[in-house]
């Protein structure tokens, strides 16, 4: 089983980074909380904590290897632990994981549906079935927000990550454009792929601002 991945990130693509090692590139599928902070780690040194599972093809007639990867251990924990809920399956998971691990864990801790049921693909009876399948698991993975998780702060404001640490600072201004082009008409999901690509450019800031983030993914 392969358990840690490292090497060059090439590409973010949807969904996936593809990572060079060696003469090798490998898919690695992320979760979506992920997606935007790597979008602008193109070309830099990166190393995944990997789960690796079978996909069925073809009403399981076949299997794809697949990887999924984390940023640490404790996220990789707390995804084995969500997908334990009946109706969430590995790429179920990966979409509906769009905030902070630990902002997610604390949701369940509260019972908080309503931040659930704003995550991708999660209704009310599935947010209801996690809280009730979850509660009273997650709490390590709640403590993570204190810093046990590298990166990760409790939320602020409309569930935007605290701009804390230099990357902190970058997932905020990317939730920040994501928000303003979901007010400018475009759907969220799609949002979110306009700004991946946008920190994915060779011209992006160093440090930029929401709004420089909306202008390079509306050009």
């Amino acid at each position: 089983m392969i358990t840690q991945l490292s090497g060059t990130l090439v590409a973010i693509e949807d969904g996936a980074a593809h990572v060079r090692c060696g003469e090798l590139t490998y898919e690695v599928l992320v979760p979506a909380a992920d997606g935007m902070a790597l979008a602008a780690r193109i070309g830099q040194d990166v190393r995944f904590h990997t789960l690796h599972y079978l996909e069925g093809q073809g009403q399981g007639s076949s299997f794809w290897p697949r990887l999924v990867g984390f940023q640490n251990p404790a996220d990789r924990a707390f995804f084995e632990l969500f997908t334990t809920v009946k109706g969430i399956g590995n790429r179920k998971a990966l979409r509906s994981l769009q905030l902070p691990f630990a902002q997610v864990a604390e949701a369940i801790s509260m019972c908080d549906h309503a931040l659930l049921q704003s995550l991708p693909e999660i209704g009310k009876r599935t947010a209801e079935a996690i809280c009730v399948e979850l509660k009273g698991k997650v709490d390590p993975f709640v403590r993570g927000i204190a810093g046990a998780v590298p990166g990760q702060g409790r939320a602020g404001g409309k569930g935007a990550p605290r701009a804390a640490t230099p990357e902190g600072a970058l997932m905020a201004a990317a939730h920040d454009a994501v928000e303003v082009l979901a007010q400018l008409g475009h759907p969220k999901a799609v949002a979110r792929e306009m700004v991946e690509r946008a920190l994915s450019r060779s011209d992006v800031p160093e440090k930029p601002t929401p709004e420089a983030i909306v202008e390079l993914a509306l050009r």
